[in-house]
């Protein structure tokens, strides 16, 4: 066997270096010499092979919401297969009884993985682009109602001050 012959990883049939899959069992072909992948014990076991360990550090960080399991574990699959670990967590004011077994559903990554996530989610369409700071800051929506309540005030002190 030269050094460039594929082999496959389930049988060992050698195959010419133009080939990709093996004929008998259709496995992806390995170069000759490498070391044979050890086979996964469980589903659970299979699902942390696919995980990079470059997106497993840091606090977890929503990344998305779906509005139900099944769609969660969609999302949750599309990440993985871009070796994006993730965990679901129920959307905070639907943890109550009535709603554990349905409802929406956060999806969470860690922070190392969360910009390669969000780049995943929005190549699927899942999330929409918004621009960092989009929403109103708190002190803004504190600064537009004491300012309403300001208006509201004068408002009232007028209106007694003109009927007197």
């Amino acid at each position: 066997m030269t050094p460039e012959t594929l082999v496959c990883p389930n049988c060992a049939e050698p195959h010419p270096p133009d080939e990709r899959f093996c004929r008998s069992c259709n496995m992806p072909l390995v170069i000759s010499g490498a070391e044979a992948l050890e086979q996964p014990v469980s589903a659970r076991h299979e699902r942390a092979r696919k995980i990079d360990p470059r997106y497993i550090e840091g606090d977890l960080v929503r990344v998305a919401g779906a509005m139900n399991q099944a769609e969660a574990e969609f999302v949750q699959g599309l990440l993985l297969e871009e070796g994006i670990p993730s965990t679901l967590r129920r959307t905070r004011g639907f943890d109550v009884p009535d709603m554990l077994a349905a409802g929406p559903r956060d999806v969470m990554v860690p922070a190392a993985g969360r910009d390669a996530a969000r780049d995943v989610l929005l190549e699927a369409e899942i999330v929409r682009d918004e621009p960092p700071g989009d929403e109103p800051a708190p002190w803004r929506v504190l600064a537009v109602l004491l300012a309403v309540l300001a208006v509201g005030a004068l408002v009232v002190w007028l209106g007694t001050e003109l009927a007197a």
